[in-house]
């Protein structure tokens, strides 16, 4: 059902193959994007991101903006809106979201 793919990483351009297993894996987890980079650049992508966690930093947070799915206004969200599911604006999300 899947085929080793080659993919281009985002961080150093370099090809990588997102084989066939990993794709099954991610299909069973229900991951819907692809990985961007390199397995080289994810591990240090991961170290980069604990130890400015554990240091307590947190760089600036790129936001993108798009429409919100309940009320139609400017929403900005720290992700890529690429998947079909509804994006909301910050009050909107408050309402829908579920409570516990």
């Amino acid at each position: 059902m899947f085929e080793d793919k080659t993919l281009r990483c985002r961080e150093c351009g370099q090809e990588f193959i997102f084989s066939a297993g990993e794709q099954e894996f991610y299909q069973q987890r229900g991951l819907l994007n692809e990985p961007g980079r390199c397995p080289t650049c994810r591990a240090s992508h991961r170290i980069t991101m604990a130890a400015n966690r554990a240091m307590g930093e947190r760089g600036p947070r790129e936001m993108y903006k798009t429409v919100c799915a309940e009320c139609g206004g400017e929403a900005q969200v720290p992700f890529v809106p690429k998947t079909e599911k509804p994006v909301y604006c910050s009050s909107c999300f408050e309402k829908v979201r579920p409570r516990r």
